[in-house]
């Protein structure tokens, strides 16, 4: 059923409204639409708010339509990709809502290992394409996420150590700006908005089209979790820390602690799971290195083999289905020793409820190859990012999972390293917008960033997002 518009009529927006509808491809969807409320819905159930209109594309030309619908009528934007962003941003109250999810094509060139995806795709959409192909774009780990919203905030998955971000893949993109320009940016073409967009958000325009380069895959992709019982953990944790020490590239592993889901048949007790990805062209060399953490931390169950990368890459899809409660929080640190670890296994031994998850990502490799003022991702040092995401059904859980993540976000503080990740942030209400900024990125990179914006938005059309605030004019 269709929500009932409470607001006042407003006869200026309602008729720019109406002339929109005209001019689109797509279509155009008010509350009193039968389709509404499945228009307005973004993955974050704990995101219920309202646009005046959705407006579902049926062309990268709707871009332009709706864009000037916002800038005539002062109506706040919102623009979704995926729709997975965990802080709600791609919805909007009272204003207008840019649904590029229909446009989900993706075009691969198989012998130049070039991606082309439309905004709307998602993982999953970009894997199904290339898996045939013998390829892989990096991207992340959840196959309903959105490679727009990844992609320009960074894009952590199985392949970051050996192949980088998702954004350190990105070859070109084609940007609609607030004020309708058409640009191609590259390194060689508009190069410092292109420098903005990987990893500044979607704070500088609309991308219309992102082209990756991809990385063959081998033959036979080794894909393996350990996994092991409570008591256990402070043991593997030293364990894991040793094994990453001096390990390839090609390996890419994560360990994560949390209650399975049900069809893993695991009981009801928290696990953590060493999981990882082996993309080297020597299988071999990838169990051997298996063994040795086999060696030092024998685990309690395991599962280790050749992986479909397609059924890898969206193995926990249902985990984290659209419509789930989500509120997440990140730390960087380079630090496993006994004081870190004493502290992760501390609160990880609190999730006793299936609805939240840590994962501990190794970094390294070729993500740390890639210079800090090469992208606008805040630190390339860190040895490892630490993810604190929630996905509960149930409303009453809101606010004790919420202070959750908080509280072991703050107990991470001593051992944090700078910068955060803006994929792995949560919405936070009440907070100067601009100090959240400085904060997640940097001073440096922050003030980079203030200045592309005052360039390519100075009215801040774009601030539904971990807003890079322009300087007034």
């Amino acid at each position: 059923m269709a929500t009932t518009d409470q607001r006042a009529p407003d006869p200026r927006i309602d008729g720019a409204l109406q002339e929109l509808r005209t001019h689109l491809v797509g279509e155009l969807i008010r509350p009193e639409d039968p389709l509404y409320d499945e228009a307005r819905m973004v993955w974050n159930g704990m995101i219920d708010l309202h646009p005046r209109a959705v407006v579902r594309a049926g062309s990268v030309a709707d871009i332009d339509a709706v864009l000037r619908a916002a800038r005539d009528t002062g109506l706040a934007l919102a623009v979704r990709g995926g729709g997975h962003s965990i802080a709600g941003y791609s919805t909007v109250e009272d204003g207008l809502l840019l649904d590029l999810g229909p446009l989900r094509a993706v075009q691969v060139d198989a012998a130049n290992q070039l991606v082309t995806v439309e905004p709307g795709a998602t993982l999953g959409d970009v894997d199904r394409a290339t898996v045939g192909h013998g390829l892989a774009v990096p991207l992340g780990v959840v196959g309903q996420t959105g490679v727009a919203g990844l992609t320009l905030g960074g894009g952590v998955g199985w392949l970051t150590r050996s192949n980088g971000l998702s954004l350190d893949n990105l070859e070109s993109a084609e940007v609609v700006t607030a004020a309708g320009e058409h640009l191609h940016a590259s390194e060689q073409e508009n190069p410092e908005l292109f420098w903005g967009l990987r990893g500044g958000g979607g704070n500088f325009g609309v991308v219309a089209s992102f082209t990756f380069r991809a990385r063959r895959l081998p033959g036979s992709v080794l894909g393996g979790n350990f996994f092991y019982r409570p008591g256990r953990w402070k043991d593997v944790l030293s364990a894991f820390e040793r094994w990453t020490q001096d390990l390839p590239e090609e390996m890419n592993p994560i360990a994560s602690f949390l209650v399975l889901p049900p069809d893993f048949e695991m009981g009801q007790d928290p696990w953590m799971v060493i999981g990882f990805a082996w993309v080297g062209e020597d299988q071999q060399a990838g169990l051997d290195l298996a063994e040795q953490l086999r060696a030092a931390a024998p685990p309690d169950e395991e599962e280790l083999g050749p992986v479909d990368w397609v059924e890898w890459q969206s193995a926990l899809d249902h985990v984290v289905p659209k419509g789930s409660r989500g509120y997440w929080k990140n730390v960087s640190f380079s630090r496993l020793d006994e004081e870190v670890i004493d502290v992760l296994v501390g609160f990880a031994s609190e999730v006793t409820w299936f609805g939240t998850g840590i994962d501990i990502h190794h970094m390294g490799g070729a993500f740390a190859r890639v210079p800090e003022e090469a992208t606008a991702f805040p630190n390339r040092s860190a040895k490892y990012w630490l993810n604190i995401n929630g996905f509960w059904p149930d409303p009453a859980e809101d606010e004790r999972l919420t202070n959750f993540a908080r509280q072991a976000y703050a107990r991470m503080q001593p051992f944090a390293e700078h910068g955060q990740y803006v994929n792995f942030l949560g919405a936070e209400t009440g907070h100067d917008l601009t100090e959240a900024a400085r904060q997640a990125y940097g001073p440096d990179t922050h003030q980079r960033l203030v200045a592309l914006k005052n360039r390519y938005d100075p009215h801040n059309l774009f601030r539904r997002n971990h807003n890079i605030v322009p300087t007034p004019a």
